[in-house]
């Protein structure tokens, strides 16, 4: 289960934060699911000029998953090949590649689940998969590559971001929550430092809970100071971009404007919830940002959520934005990780106006709402909602509790109904939600395959505008897309 050894990739002289010299790039192509915004995509963008943004989310599953199916092609093996610590790098090779992978019908050999017990396996499989992906999208070009996490994913962000870092890693864009340790972390891993974030735990009172990594652990021998990446987080109203901004500790270096629009989750309304006659969240003049204000704070900013065309771009930049992020006109480009099938299927009930996309307000178990795809033979059928077991065995969007007795427990409203009621929480919340976790990962041809036979269903998302596909060639690819906005369509 060896590879051949290449020369481990050089760590990066440090230059100060921030990426270098060069301007900020004008679109940014949003980081999307669980392995949508893969490696090829982030360099096919990066290649055209723009910042190509990979996934950080649940890197670690499917980079086991993929070595178990073999490693088609060989190019996780190549990168890892490149990773600074090649005695770290076998012990995951030796954990989960398997030459000619296995069988269709073989369940994946399952990863260590997240949790505030230190995990040495775990640390080492998050680091590797966020080396390798970052690695493999900065080949062959000399454009930008960002990763793109989810403050909610807190258990998984110290070792997922060191990982970046060490593969050179120019942006780290992060969203979901409020990422204001995030800096911090930036600062002292790129001097090999070791960190730590705080974890809300539920119904820890006043007690502080945290996750942390040490580099030196990881990396023994002494290494040189890393390049500090960019940090863009990733929120929906001025006034959390402001709170950001207000601290060097907690500042970034700029911030991506969504709106609710914006394909995956996006932010609950202000106030109240009020839903309208199609179940979806109502969204008012409260949830508009101001764009004056958040130019006002100094920092680079880029509208998302319904611009991603020439018209979008025009009016962002107007509005005193850096440019754009745009996530479904990539995620539906030939470089996308979504499964073939299933985004020919997106592409083609979009182009005839027959696709349906609900901004669900149960869908997730995070609570906030979530745009489903409605696509026949996926979870948003009600029928293939009703015949999946339930259950949480990935469990990325668990959230820590104190039990009764002072121990921490996990729960996940995705979870079977009777289990999450034991801990402590009203059945009804659990009503409705779906599995994130299994569903994306089937939604990039990674489902998991059960001992009884069953097979996860896939879970699509996508942003609820669409008109970027008007002009866009019917089986676009990401350069079409980048051209499509910065030229304009054909005359």
């Amino acid at each position: 289960m060896s590879v051949v050894r290449a020369a481990a990739v050089p760590l990066q002289a440090h230059s100060g934060p921030g990426v270098s010299e060069a301007p900020p790039p004008v679109l940014i192509q949003g980081g999307m699911g669980v392995g949508v915004s893969g490696w090829r995509l982030a360099r096919a963008v990066a290649r055209a000029g723009q910042l190509g943004v990979v996934s950080g989310t649940a890197l670690d599953v499917t980079l086991a998953r993929r070595l178990q199916r073999g490693d088609p092609g060989g190019d996780l093996r190549r990168a890892l090949a490149c990773f600074p610590a090649p005695a770290l790098a076998e012990r995951v090779l030796s954990r989960y590649f398997v030459p000619g992978g296995i069988a269709p019908d073989v369940p994946y050999r399952p990863v260590p689940r997240l949790g505030l017990r230190p995990n040495r396996a775990r640390d080492e499989l998050a680091v590797v998969a966020n080396f390798a992906e970052v690695f493999l999208a900065k080949q062959g070009h000399d454009g930008p590559i960002g990763i793109n996490y989810l403050e909610k994913i807190q258990l998984a962000t110290p070792a997922a971001v060191y990982g970046a870092i060490l593969a050179g890693a120019d942006y780290v864009l992060m969203g979901a929550g409020i990422p204001a340790e995030i800096p911090s972390l930036l600062d002292a891993f790129v001097a090999h430092r070791p960190a730590e974030i705080t974890v809300a735990v539920a119904g820890a009172d006043d007690t502080r809970h945290t996750i942390g990594l040490d580099p030196a652990a990881l990396l023994p021998r002494p290494a040189e100071p890393l390049r500090r990446p960019d940090l863009l987080a990733i929120v929906s109203s001025h006034v959390l971009a402001a709170y950001l901004a207000r601290s060097p500790r907690t500042r970034p270096d700029g911030f991506v404007l969504e709106t609710p629009v914006a394909g995956g989750h996006s932010a609950p309304p202000r106030g109240r919830l009020r839903l309208d006659q199609d179940g979806e969240p109502v969204y008012g003049p409260r949830d508009e940002a101001d764009t004056g204000k958040v130019a006002a704070l100094g920092l680079p900013f880029w509208l998302a959520g319904g611009y991603g065309t020439s018209d979008g771009l025009a009016r962002a930049l107007a509005a005193g934005a850096t440019g754009i992020q745009v996530g479904s006109a990539f995620a539906l480009c030939r470089e996308s990780g979504l499964d073939d099938e299933l985004r020919r299927r997106l592409l083609r009930q979009a182009a005839g106006g027959a696709l349906e996309v609900r901004n669900d307000p149960r869908a997730s178990p995070t609570g906030f709402p979530f745009k489903v795809a409605h696509v026949p033979g996926t979870v948003s059928e009600s029928g293939v909602y009703a015949q999946r077991p339930r259950l949480c065995d990935l469990g990325y969007l668990r959230t820590p509790y104190v039990k009764p007795e002072g121990a921490i427990g996990y729960r996940c409203p995705a979870e079977p109904v009777g289990t999450y009621a034991r801990k402590g929480r009203p059945a009804e919340e659990a009503a409705g939600r779906q599995c994130l976790c299994n569903g994306l990962t089937a939604a990039i041809g990674l489902g998991q395959h059960r001992s009884d036979g069953y097979h996860e269903p896939a879970l699509l998302t996508l942003g609820q505008d669409t008109a970027f596909l008007h002009g866009l060639p019917g089986d676009h690819s990401a350069a079409d897309v980048v051209d499509h906005i910065l030229l304009g369509p054909p005359t």
